[in-house]
């Protein structure tokens, strides 16, 4: 239900049991443990502009060729591209799935030969 009304910015499943479980300990601190290893810095708000901005202007690239354009590190790409797509209103995706139709039944109609332009 919070997921519904909050989407992304509620917590899930798994880290409300995690505080209930530290409350019901008496951990008081809202505060995160440390934990090892380096921050992030690949999730930042530069970053998804950059893959956004990538893939409006050429929705065809694979996500290797994304990765490689952005200089966004391999690990993190999956999540990027994913925000990035997420990111493309219905209207936009509606009319690049229009164009790629238009050029499927251009393909269809000459043989399965594909053709760019027009």
């Amino acid at each position: 239900m919070l997921k519904t009304a909050y989407k992304d910015d509620a917590m899930g499943k798994t880290q409300v049991s995690e505080w209930f479980s530290r409350f019901k300990n008496g951990e008081m601190s809202t505060d995160d443990k440390p934990r090892s290893g380096r921050p992030s810095t690949a999730r930042t708000h530069e970053n998804v502009e950059k893959i956004r901005e990538i893939i409006k202007e050429n929705r065809r690239w694979t996500i290797e060729e994304i990765v490689e354009l952005s200089g966004v590190t391999w690990s993190s790409r999956k999540e990027k591209t994913m925000e990035a797509l997420s990111s493309i209103s219905k209207d936009e995706f509606r009319q690049c799935f229009e164009k790629w139709n238009k050029r499927l039944d251009k393909c269809i109609g000459v043989s399965r030969e594909y053709f760019e332009g027009n």
